[in-house]
């Protein structure tokens, strides 16, 4: 078990924690984020299981000094969880006229991308799972929302999600959501009035955050630092899994970088060699591998495994390894009122919409809309930003903050085999490995899609009686930075890594768990179905290893 490593952005004990291999373990897991927690908690009561991190134990208490970064103007998103160097370097294809900013948004520790994340957990649609004989665009999956469906809601027990049953447009649900939803904002209700003249449905957002006291943990505080860090806890993170791995038994090696996976004449993975911060390389044996390092860094392991048996990378006899990246793009509206929104008191969205999700088809995308409670500056950012003092700082947050709104919306972008992720040629890690080359493609159906939902964001905000200043459409869009299908699920081996149980088809003994396996993206956050499947994955890890499957 590793210790903590000091404080924020420094390498604290790195050196004397003990990363050597851990004898006769049953199950390696390659990722602490919220995928290899949950496998691992699963796992961890019965059997011997280690947990590789390529990044740092974060102190929690910490976290505080994190979420001073996050406010203050000086510093950017990365550098709140020590994102960059050369231990993060990264490469866009130069053919692309689409530039993926990877580390804008990612964390490397235990805990991984939940660390920072916004905490937003919906189920797929029914239809996400046959999208192709449905809607007439992209691929099916092979299983089908009834065999997630009870995973979905285990998951939903095990992150702690705050829900209601008042969405007439979600999939089929057995329960409530183990928690009330937390209350509609203040701007909530200006904007109801708004969509009930323009005949547009609101409804409650299922939060991964406490709204009352759960699992040990407190019910939200109000922080409004949600995204990028959570100082109080509430918001669910992956370490609550790994913790409760380790007491369980399990043992979690950080700083510990996977470089490759090695495989014997019979095409089973016998050993993940990792890096440590004193330069040594070991061999982590064990009887199965779950690989859960997310939708860029499990497709480039994989690839920096190729072997004479293997030379195109391991699980890659489909060619599919890398191919298929998709993401949800952004669309987004918004202006000021001439009274006040109370905007930027909470730190995530209470309200959506899902009314036009299931109108997708051959040209249309489905989509989710947004009723943002964080539009515009916060007064402690704007504070921060200036150098005025007392009185006139007072006039300027007056005229500056309080009475911003806006809207966003999520939309699917499609498979495509030449959005990818490969290995760089020219550039190297800190430890003279490839980093990952992205070449991101959007299609036209994304973009059309944006479009339509940056009208009824007009449409809306212009009702609310709103001077609409900006509108972010195809021309100005980005990635909401869900890595997904970049190892996908397919019934056939030839058309996909994984099969209907996310075991690859090319090597018995080794499962992906991640949204990497995703054949398409629907428009919904995908965290919930990454836990779902993960859940799902610790069952067949643990029938496989008893010999039943």
């Amino acid at each position: 078990m590793s210790a903590g490593d000091g404080p924020a952005g420094s390498a604290g004990n790195a050196a004397a924690v003990d990363r050597t291999p851990v004898p006769d373990a049953d199950v390696c897991v390659v990722g602490a984020g919220p995928a290899g927690a949950l496998v691992a908690d699963r796992l961890a009561a019965d059997r011997e299981v280690v947990i590789l991190d390529a990044g740092p134990r974060f102190d929690a208490g910490d976290r505080l000094a994190r979420q001073e970064r996050a406010i203050r103007p000086s510093y950017g998103r990365p550098d709140v969880w020590d994102v960059g160097g050369a231990r993060d370097a990264y490469e866009n294809a130069g053919s692309t006229e689409w530039r993926y900013p990877l580390n804008h948004a990612r964390v490397k520790g235990v805990g991984g991308s939940t660390l920072h994340w916004q905490g937003m957990v919906m189920r797929l649609h029914e239809d996400d799972f046959n999208s192709g004989a449905e809607r007439g665009a992209g691929p099916g999956w092979p299983i089908d929302y009834a065999d997630l469906r009870p995973y979905y809601a285990e998951a939903e027990r095990e992150l702690g999600v705050a829900g209601a049953s008042d969405n007439p447009y979600a999939p089929p649900r057995e329960e409530p959501h183990p928690m009330p939803a937390f209350e509609p904002s203040y701007s909530d209700s200006l904007f109801a009035e708004a969509c009930e003249s323009v005949g547009i449905d609101m409804h409650s957002v299922p939060n991964a955050r406490n709204s009352e006291a759960y699992d040990g943990r407190s019910a939200c505080v109000g922080y409004g630092t949600c995204q990028p860090v959570c100082p109080s806890g509430a918001k669910y993170d992956a370490t609550v899994h790994v913790e409760r791995a380790e007491d369980a038994g399990a043992t979690v090696i950080d700083r510990a970088p996977v470089e490759r996976l090695d495989h014997d004449g019979d095409d089973r993975v016998t050993a993940a060699v990792y890096a440590t911060p004193d330069g040594e390389r070991h061999r982590q044996e064990a009887d199965a591998f779950v690989v859960a390092a997310g939708g860029v860094e499990t497709p480039r392991l994989l690839l920096l495994s190729a072997s004479d048996r293997h030379p195109d990378g391991l699980a890659n006899s489909s060619g599919a390894v890398g191919r298929f990246f998709m993401d949800h793009l952004f669309a987004g509206a918004g202006g000021t009122l001439d009274e006040p929104t109370r905007q930027n008191h909470v730190g995530f969205y209470t309200s959506a919409c899902d009314q036009f999700y299931d109108e997708a088809d051959e040209t249309q995308a489905p989509f989710k809309l947004e009723f943002f409670n964080y539009a515009g500056p916060s007064p402690v950012e704007s504070a921060l930003a200036g150098d005025d003092w007392g009185d006139p700082l007072l006039e300027r947050l007056r005229g500056e903050y309080g009475n911003h709104v806006a809207m966003g919306a999520l939309v699917e972008q499609l498979p495509d085999a030449d959005s990818r992720i490969t290995l760089a040629d020219d550039r190297v890690d800190d430890r003279g490995n490839p980093v990952p080359e992205i070449d991101w493609t959007v299609g036209d159906r994304a973009l059309d899609t944006i479009e339509r939902a940056n009208e009824i964001q007009v449409e809306v905000l212009e009702e609310l009686g709103a001077d609409v200043e900006w509108v972010a459409g195809p021309d100005a869009t980005g990635p909401a930075y869900h890595h997904m299908g970049t190892t996908r699920m397919s019934d056939d081996p030839d058309r996909g890594v994984v099969d209907a149980r996310c075991r690859t088809h090319d090597l018995e003994n080794c499962w992906i768990a991640s949204s990497s396996v995703f054949p398409t993206s629907g428009a919904m956050n995908p965290t919930l179905t990454i836990a779902a499947l993960a859940l799902r994955v610790g069952d067949d890890v643990a029938g496989w290893l008893a010999g039943e499957t």
